[in-house]
């Protein structure tokens, strides 16, 4: 049986020009220009986004007098390119789409079962809470279409773990930096894991690791390089456990959080770190290297990390549980996963206990 329906969420521009004006959408526009940063020329962008040449030119036309500056510079050498207007529009559109499709995917999907209650032969599903992850988000993108399916809620690490004591979810999603930073965020878990009650299910490992601009001409190699003066670092909100990895980090190096320009601005996902970044709003940040690669940022390793998801033992059994695990370890998502920049697939799939995972 597949869904009826399914639920989506998507950010949505509207410029305001005056009281007696009609809001103007920006949908087609920053498709356009899109599509134009990518191909060099309009007429590509047009096939592109299923336009006519007159059409994507009266839009361009339109929103270049309502904002009053050029969007477009031409060049019959170099074809067409962005103005720095543009540009900057372009990339306000692909943070604000960075920091919000995690947080409007983890309504819709809520949504989504509440509406399904309300329909005949609802089948019983599995409620998911987890910090995010390119391993989460393709598991979602794999349950879609399938009953019983997952509820998703994007939470902390701890806030995950908590809900899932308080019997609020079925899963808990977390991740643990490898070597010698295991055991003190293991410790900030430990009141919520315990190995009577909870197993865990092996998701991926992941490179995580400071994003730079290509090139890295700031030549940033290392936590010690935050306490430049000429570096701009993005952080991760509070609470969550990159943050966390960051303080421990940066104690190690014997720096400061005071001496890191730009500790205290905060993204709320790896995609988010790397939008800032790349739009030149900051030179570095810590995230998952799949997010670096999107961005067309560099990437320095600095720390592996292991994704879980805790689950209580009574639970191992049910049938929508039984059915997670063979999508888990089914070739078509092992291959996606396995194609992410800085993933590892190896152990996905693994029941493992809390004492073999961690020797607790």
């Amino acid at each position: 049986m597949t869904y009826k329906f399914r639920v989506a969420l998507r950010p949505s521009w509207v410029l305001e020009s005056g009281p007696d004006e009609a809001p103007q959408s920006l949908h087609d526009l920053l498709r356009l220009l899109s599509a134009i940063d990518a191909s060099g020329n309009i007429a590509g962008a047009c096939k592109e986004c299923e336009l006519s040449y007159r059409h994507a030119w009266g839009v361009l036309r339109r929103f270049e007098g309502l904002f009053g500056t050029a969007l477009l510079i031409t060049n019959r050498r170099q074809g067409t390119k962005l103005s720095t207007f543009a540009q900057r529009l372009l990339w306000a559109n692909r943070r604000i789409e960075a920091r919000l499709m995690p947080t409007l995917d983890s309504l819709a999907s809520e949504l989504q079962k509440e509406l399904e209650k309300l329909l005949p032969e609802t089948v019983p599903y599995l409620r998911l809470h987890a910090s995010h992850g390119f391993a989460v988000e393709t598991l979602m993108q794999h349950m879609n279409a399938r009953e019983p399916g997952l509820e998703l809620r994007y939470r902390t690490a701890i806030e995950a773990l908590a809900a899932l004591e308080r019997h609020e979810c079925d899963l808990a999603g977390f991740q643990i930096p490898m070597g010698e930073f295991e055991r003190p965020i293991l410790t900030r878990y430990a009141q919520w894991l315990s190995s009577d009650d909870y197993l865990l299910i092996h998701l991926a490992i992941r490179d995580t690791g400071l994003f730079v601009m290509p090139g890295n001409p700031k030549q940033i190699h290392g936590m010690a390089d935050l306490a430049r003066p000429d570096v701009r670092f993005v952080n991760r909100q509070i609470g969550s456990s990159t943050r966390l990895l960051v303080e421990l980090m940066l104690e190690r190096a014997g720096i400061s959080t005071s001496a890191v320009q730009g500790y205290e601005t905060n993204e709320f996902t790896h995609m988010a770190i790397a939008a800032h970044i790349a739009s030149g709003m900051a030179d570095t940040g810590v995230g998952v290297q799949t997010a670096a690669g999107r961005f067309g940022l560099d990437f320095v390793p600095l720390v592996r990390e292991r994704y879980f998801f805790a689950i209580r033992r009574t639970s191992l059994d049910t049938p929508a549980m039984q059915d997670l695990l063979k999508i888990l370890r089914g070739e078509e998502y092992l291959a996606y996963v396995g194609q992410l920049p800085g993933y590892d697939t190896g152990d996905t799939g693994r029941i493992v206990t809390l004492k073999e995972a961690f020797g607790v």
